[in-house]
């Protein structure tokens, strides 16, 4: 089976330079415009879902239904979390979870979701291959790449207490306010994901000014990566 892999950014500058490579045909649809076309012989469809969980969600979700993708890789920015890990720095997730889910009070730990089989959404293996030997094989300035936990809530973390009680719970490597949505989507469909963050800021005091002022960058290295990877899948 060919395949078709579906390319999600929340905000536009995660996804301008993809689709700018796509330039195929473009579908409205639930309020989103879908960008079918191929990027290095790899047939793609780019969205923009808008942001948080539910955007996403909803974005995978007809991603996969209406346009029949086989893959979804989830490109963008993040917070640093993990230790050692800085600004433009990567993460390839491992798994996604949701660090806003608290059903604690009816006897469930936290992030755990009630009366469903999975909470910790696990990433496809091949496809987080596929993204360290990308990595490694191109140019992204020294920075880093990290395997690891993404960590998915309706927020925007820029507090460092905050930060910590995420990473007490979860011990993501990143955090933001898509992938685990996705993630959620694509397991209950059996559809292979993966998602690469590019770091944008520390999650921490300085986070609104740093993400501002890395923004583009962070989100076109990210694109990039997705680029490379789709050379590898």
């Amino acid at each position: 089976m060919a395949k078709k892999v579906g390319i999600i950014g929340a905000m536009e500058a995660e996804v301008a330079y993809l689709k700018s490579l796509a330039a195929g045909r473009e579908t409205a649809a639930g309020g989103l415009v879908f960008y079918e076309g191929a990027i290095g012989g790899t047939d793609v469809v780019v969205v923009r879902s808008g942001v948080g969980k539910v955007n996403a969600a909803l974005c995978a979700q007809r991603l996969i239904m209406q346009f029949g993708v086989t893959h979804v890789v989830n490109t963008g920015i993040a917070g640093a979390a993990a230790r050692g890990l800085g600004v433009l720095d990567f993460v390839a997730s491992v798994d996604a979870v949701y660090h806003d889910m608290d059903a604690t009070g009816f006897g469930y730990a936290p992030t755990v979701i009630p009366q469903m089989d999975c909470s910790v959404f696990p990433a496809d293996k091949a496809m987080l291959a596929a993204a360290q030997e990308a990595f490694a094989a191109g140019d992204f300035g020294g920075h880093r790449l990290v395997a690891g936990r993404v960590a998915t809530g309706d927020q925007f973390i820029a507090d460092k207490a905050v930060k910590a009680r995420i990473v007490g719970t979860c011990n993501p490597a990143c955090v933001e306010m898509e992938g685990a949505a996705i993630a959620h989507a694509c397991w209950l469909h059996g559809t292979p994901f993966l998602i690469l963050r590019c770091m944008s800021d520390m999650a921490d005091e300085n986070g609104e000014s740093a993400s501002a002022f890395n923004e583009k960058a962070a989100a076109e290295m990210s694109a990039k990566l997705v680029v490379n990877l789709l050379e590898k899948l």
